[in-house]
């Protein structure tokens, strides 16, 4: 039998088909009806899907990137091997707490609107906020750099890529010297700028709202995005949730713990493929793919049942 991951993904792998494999299936469509009727968005699903500003706008992506992580594992959860782990990026470390049985779908959407709500109240009372890509430099290096500005690596994935965020206004006075270091910058569709010391106003009250809603230990072991350690306890969970928020994700670590756990197989349920890339190159010898690249659900099982 495999041993299996389930990778959530983050904000910035949204589209407007982003529900189109799972609508296809009557169970998950049903399921999607009741999870996000148009009094929980604000406004009827198909509008959003058809705006790039609404679909990337951060209140909007989070609780629609939630929803469609767990549309397609309450798709595939009885047709594939107990995952081993789960592990979230960003945003999906609060979708695996809903893989892992810790809460609900509709919690879990709830819970991704108040993050967002929380985080854009922060966007609000700052200068305008950046996140953007690094490539192609040593992470410490970056980290140097951005040190005496408001600017900070707010995701590492690999020793010479990171996320960073801050101020907008002080990208550009490190922006020549990544690029004479051989780096690349790619700035990136969020205007919030999280995993950053921005976002520190917004711990407490997002702790104390999960202490209310975090009732169960998860079912399944869930990474931290903190460490790449192994959460099991509902405490853990509320810790990590918070705190990720305003501190630095290690998902070069994660992306290790899946090894280190003897993971030999993957799934990213999507939307969106980067997750399964990044574990695919860093690891090659996990077998790695999203949800996204398949035509039918059916198409996803059939693959694990090769392995």
């Amino acid at each position: 039998m495999p041993r299996l991951a389930i990778l959530c993904p983050g904000q910035g792998g949204q589209h407007p088909a982003m529900f189109d494999l799972l609508r296809a299936d009557p169970r998950t469509a049903e399921l999607l009806d009741q999870w996000l009727p148009p009094t929980v968005l604000g406004q009827p699903l198909e509008r959003i899907l058809s705006d790039d500003t609404l679909l990337f706008s951060n209140l909007l992506a989070q609780p629609l990137i939630v929803a469609a992580t767990l549309a397609a594992w309450f798709a595939l959860k009885d047709a594939v091997p107990a995952p081993e782990l789960v592990a979230g990026y960003s945003i999906g470390e609060l979708a695996a707490y809903g893989v892992a049985g810790a809460v609900q779908p509709q919690q879990a959407i709830g819970l991704a609107t108040l993050r967002a709500n929380l985080m854009d109240a922060c966007v609000q009372q700052s200068p305008r906020q950046v996140l953007f890509a690094v490539s192609g430099v040593d992470v410490r290096a970056v980290a140097a750099l951005l040190a005496p500005l408001q600017l900070y690596v707010a995701i590492e994935t690999d020793a010479d890529s990171c996320i960073a965020g801050g101020h907008y206004q002080d990208l550009h006075l490190i922006a020549d010297d990544i690029l004479r270091l051989g780096g690349k910058i790619s700035v990136l569709p969020v205007t919030v700028a999280s995993h950053t010391p921005l976002m520190d106003a917004v711990v407490a009250p997002f702790a104390e709202e999960l202490r209310g809603q975090l009732s169960v230990d998860p079912i399944l072991p869930v990474l931290s995005g903190l460490s790449g350690q192994v959460v099991n306890r509902k405490e853990q969970a509320i810790s990590v949730l918070s705190n990720q928020m305003a501190h630095t994700i290690h998902w070069d670590d994660c992306m290790d713990a899946c090894a280190e756990h003897r993971i030999t197989v993957a799934l990213e349920l999507g939307p969106g493929s980067a997750l399964s890339s990044m574990l695919r190159a860093r690891h090659p010898h996990i077998a790695c793919r999203s949800v996204s690249e398949f035509r039918t659900l059916q198409g996803v099982v059939n693959w694990l049942e090769r392995l």
